[in-house]
């Protein structure tokens, strides 16, 4: 062999060894695997999303996404609870299966999270804002997490690296984290999957002063069922505990100081709002009472010359529209700061081959049936927002009314990055529906499954398959009782249609799809029982 061409052959093993090592930096699959952003509230109910009802708010910013990618109408959750649903969007299993059923029992960190795949995968991750439990989440580069459920002014943060506590609003707090990364520690060489969670806009709802501001002088329409009697519902509908006017405290959620409440004599449900209050607003600098005291100083003495005179219905009005003016007003933080980094990612070139996901752990109650806060499998609660942007695949402008769930996040992101699903991942892959190909989905049911009672709000325990015309509920341990709602003839869901001779044969399909789902998820009575026992144990459930 001469000189050249043994040096030629060095070159080209050279050459060939660069090309290999920069292939599977880059994608183990191909050349460009794209990032991935998701955002995620916490409680945002998607009727105060203007892409999908402008009655109470414009968001124009969250618009965006959808006005640029694609509407989902019919995204659910498999358990309407903050922390359940996060373990069930990083796992993609249901509840019963990576065992956080509730708020309260510890999450499995054995689970294995999409994130982690991703980082093992070449992916830089990130996480800033609400993840909600956990201390140290698995498979991020870098995080800075609220504390459990965290606070809106001058909150403390919990990093690998510290604990620390930045002054001002939270929602702007979270961004400026979020840009930071993206300025200052962001690998130009690796795709990046960040998580970017707003606290906002989760109850007590204070506002950033800029909108407290506007917001409190507002008056918003009522819901048609604000004073809903629950006549033609079960027994849960009657009994839950979250009615606006017996249940929200005026202190803690409508911001009266709790020395007027008293001298009021307003009954509260407990000592709870009083206690909240007073730990929310120690919180505030000086300068942050003062602007506080300002705009709701004058709110409490318009209340004491009013509430003596204030009749059921009366009291009902003025608790919805404070309660309004001040959720409102956290989520239009929120609009603002899902537009700056929106706005980044365009002035950055990274649009293109980002996928944007603007999503709430779940929905949440705003008068309707009278109710505040969430759970149930009605709409209101069981349904979420999503609204997906990808330029490279998606069509801008598009809407599906399709059955999906937070259980497919972690297999849509992971096929997008050309990575292979663990065979324990319950969800399915939406990257068919974002690439314009409905008819390869293959779902038409989805199933739900609640089971924090006796508990908070006193929801009792249920489960249910949804489909786009029917939904059909269990609820049971301490009683046993089924519903039936027609989505399509009853949306606002008033008549309980089980027993309807019309629907005997409905009722009967929809049992069998139940059946299969519980099967095909691994769910079952044994199960019930089995998580039923455990809230024995803790002495919640008396024997």
């Amino acid at each position: 062999m001469d000189k050249f061409t043994f040096n030629n052959r060095i070159l080209i093993t050279a050459i060939l060894g660069l090309f290999i090592f920069s292939a599977c930096k880059e994608k183990p699959n191909g050349p460009k695997r794209p990032n991935i952003v998701f955002i995620m509230s916490d409680d945002h109910a998607y009727q105060a999303i203007s892409a999908y009802d402008n009655k109470l708010i414009e968001t124009p910013n969250i618009d965006r996404i959808a006005n640029k990618g694609m509407l989902f109408t019919n995204a659910s959750v498999t358990n309407s609870i903050c922390a359940p649903s996060r373990a069930t969007i990083l796992t993609g299993m249901h509840t019963h299966m990576h065992g956080k059923i509730d708020n309260v029992f510890p999450f499995d960190t054995t689970n294995v999270t999409f994130p982690q795949i991703l980082h093992d995968n070449g992916y830089q991750t990130a996480m800033f804002g609400k993840l909600h439990f956990g201390n140290n989440p698995k498979g991020f580069d870098e995080f800075k997490i609220l504390p459990d459920q965290g606070d809106y002014y001058n909150p403390e943060f919990i990093t690998n690296k510290g604990d620390t506590t930045i002054m001002g609003y939270v929602t702007d707090i979270i961004t400026d984290l979020t840009l930071d990364w993206f300025d200052n520690r962001r690998e130009e060489d690796k795709p990046f999957m960040l998580f970017y969670l707003h606290k906002a806009p989760h109850r007590e709802w204070l506002p950033a002063p800029r909108h407290y501001k506007e917001f409190t002088k507002r008056t918003f329409p009522e819901p048609a069922t604000l004073f809903d009697d629950y006549e033609g519902r079960g027994t849960a509908a009657r009994e839950a505990e979250m009615n606006i006017r017996e249940h929200m405290t005026v202190s803690a959620d409508n911001k009266i100081y709790p020395d007027i409440a008293k001298e009021l004599g307003v009954e509260e449900p407990s000592e709870w709002g009083f206690n909240v209050f007073k730990s929310k607003y120690s919180r505030f600098t000086p300068e942050q009472k003062a602007e506080w005291d300002d705009v709701y100083g004058p709110i409490n003495e318009e209340f004491k010359k009013q509430y003596p005179s204030m009749g059921e219905e009366d009291f009902m009005r003025w608790k919805y529209q404070r309660y309004m003016q001040d959720y409102l007003g956290c989520i239009a933080a929120v609009d603002e700061n899902v537009g700056r980094v929106l706005d980044y990612l365009d002035e950055k070139g990274l649009s293109e081959n980002t996928i944007v996901v603007y999503t709430s752990d779940q929905g949440f109650y705003l008068g309707e049936h009278g109710w505040f806060d969430k759970r149930f499998i009605y709409d209101e609660s069981f349904k979420t927002p999503l609204l997906i942007k990808w330029p490279e695949k998606i069509k801008a402008g598009t809407e599906s009314s399709v059955m999906v769930q937070n259980l497919d996040f972690a297999q849509t992101f992971l096929e997008a990055a050309g990575v292979e699903a663990p065979e324990n991942m319950q969800g399915e892959s939406l990257m068919p529906l974002l690439e314009g190909h409905p008819e390869e989905w293959t779902r038409d049911g989805v199933y739900y499954h609640y089971y924090e009672y006796p508990g908070f709000h006193m929801v009792k325990r249920h489960y249910g398959i949804v489909t786009e015309n029917y939904k059909l509920t269990h609820f049971y341990y301490d009683i046993d009782e089924w519903e039936l709602y027609d989505r399509k003839k009853d949306p606002m869901e008033l008549n309980n249609v089980y027993n309807a001779p019309e629907y005997e044969d409905v009722v009967k399909d929809l049992k069998e799809k139940l059946d299969e789902l519980r099967v095909k998820y691994k769910d079952s009575e044994e199960l019930d029982q089995h998580y039923m026992q455990i809230y024995k144990d803790r002495g919640i459930i008396k024997e």
